[in-house]
């Protein structure tokens, strides 16, 4: 093929890719699109309209089982954000400051298992060591078990974000008198600030969304709202459910893009 022709070709090459982002984009968000737009139905049947109205959220906000079930998604979030923030990010800063640590390559290993192994198994791993310890089954449980998931989102972030850490700058600080905790405080901590506020909203965010883990190690009163909504699908499918499901994806999103926003931030501050 000759340079004229390969320079022809590639407008069609670039039309067909950008037909195939737009096909595999519709394919994604259509059916959210859908249930948002159903939230908004008047009808008590789902998937027909029946006119503008805001009567599912209302008796969404009205349902004091859903309600519970909302104050348990947030008490578990932010106390296992809080958490897996800080351990995540301790974890990061000795896997980049101690690189001769004979441990750290098991440990390194040991701190990604739960982004590569699924949740149930990772759920079933939880419940059993509950089980063992005689931990009793609640929003205890159900902390330390995001906290366990949690801690390798959070590190992963951190890391990328030491990554583009000049190491001088605290050597600088050593030079000039400072502490390991006043060099960490004083210089380490706000250049890494963007990478552990954008990895512990990333962790809120996989908190509040859990279905899979929450289920297994929740006990009596400690429901979920992400589990209480997976139960009454099971039961049938009801407006009330795009409410719900509309809300915590617009929380979602928040939480998702802050998080990127605090991580290019930080990028562009390089």
């Amino acid at each position: 093929m000759s340079l004229h022709q390969g320079a022809a070709a590639t407008p069609w090459v670039d039309r067909l890719l950008g037909i195939n982002g737009w096909l595999v984009f519709a394919f994604l968000y259509l059916p959210i699109a859908v249930v948002v737009g159903f939230s908004f139905s008047a009808s008590p049947t789902v998937g027909i309209w029946g006119g503008f109205t805001l009567h599912w959220y209302e008796r969404m906000f009205g349902n004091d089982q859903m309600m519970n079930a909302l104050r348990n998604s947030l008490w578990v979030a932010l106390w296992s954000t809080v958490i897996a923030t800080i351990l995540g990010t301790a974890a990061a800063l000795a896997l980049d400051r101690y690189k001769r640590w004979i441990g750290r390559g098991p440990f390194d290993a040991v701190l990604y298992l739960p982004v590569i192994i699924p949740d149930v198994t990772m759920a079933v791993m939880l419940l059993l060591w509950f089980t063992q310890i005689g931990f009793d089954l609640g929003r205890g449980s159900i902390i330390l078990s995001h906290v366990a998931f949690n801690i390798s989102f959070v590190a992963i972030v951190v890391r990328a974000r030491l990554g583009h850490m000049d190491p001088s700058m605290e050597e600088a600080a050593s030079d000039l008198y400072a502490n390991r905790w006043q060099a960490f405080r004083r210089v380490t901590l706000p250049l890494i600030l963007p990478g552990v506020l954008g990895g512990g909203l990333l962790a809120l965010t996989l908190s509040l969304d859990d279905v899979v883990i929450t289920s297994f190690v929740q006990g009596p009163g400690s429901t979920t709202l992400p589990v209480y909504v997976f139960g009454l699908i099971k039961r049938s499918v009801t407006p009330e459910i795009n409410a719900v499901s509309t809300l915590m994806l617009v929380v979602s999103m928040i939480l998702v893009f802050t998080s990127l926003g605090f991580q290019r931030r930080g990028e562009r501050n390089d």
